[in-house]
């Protein structure tokens, strides 16, 4: 049991050290305030979590054996990459700027860094069928297959939160280099290309 949990410990490392869009957004909405850095880290572990969960009850199946279901939700899926990639590169164009601590905007920045997370993370087909493919394998024999899955799908969000938390901090700790417009700007520049990129892949393989 113990060689299980370690072993599914690195594979979730393995799994939030790869680069991909959740990582992408985390970094362009790190940009904004330390509330939207967590929040935003915390609607991408929500959608991880619930996609277990999905995984857990055998629904993800449903969506893997489904072409059509598949493609329309990477069309949507890429859809959002490239909305959020776009918004990126005009907010740098913009200049648009961050830090709003304390105050009503900083609690809307907040609630649509977490919504983003979330609705990125969701709204990827991929993740779906990963979890169904990644979770059952760190499932001991003779253990409860549902509470089993749902409680390695917690562990996982946890995990991630952790990671992504560390990975926050210390962008905050860069506040004084990130804050200056130029350096802000290309790190927009940066992100939102690369959403778009992304989604636009998405949208154009079968």
């Amino acid at each position: 049991m113990l060689s299980t949990f370690l072993a599914f410990l690195g594979a979730c490392t393995l799994i939030a050290a790869s680069p991909g869009p959740s990582t992408m957004l985390i970094i362009q909405n790190s940009l904004r305030s330390k509330r939207a850095r967590f929040l935003t880290v915390l609607g991408n572990e929500t959608g991880v979590f619930i996609w277990g969960v999905t995984a857990a009850l055998g629904l993800t199946a449903l969506l893997a054996a489904s072409q059509l279901a598949y493609d329309v939700m990477r069309i949507v899926g890429a859809a959002v990459l490239i909305v959020f990639g776009v918004k990126a590169l005009v907010n740098a164009r913009r200049g648009q700027d961050g830090e709003a601590d304390h105050s009503a905007a900083a609690v809307r920045s907040g609630w649509r860094a977490y919504r983003s997370g979330l609705l990125l993370n969701l709204a990827n087909p991929k993740a779906a069928v990963f979890a169904m493919s990644f979770l059952p394998q760190f499932v001991p024999e003779n253990a409860p297959h549902l509470a089993t899955m749902i409680g390695l799908a917690a562990m996982w969000a946890v995990f991630e939160i952790g990671y992504y938390g560390v990975y926050v901090w210390f962008v905050g700790r860069l506040k004084e280099v990130i804050s200056r417009a130029r350096v802000r700007k290309r790190l927009e520049q940066v992100s939102g290309g690369v959403l778009l990129i992304l989604g636009i892949r998405m949208a154009v393989e079968s």
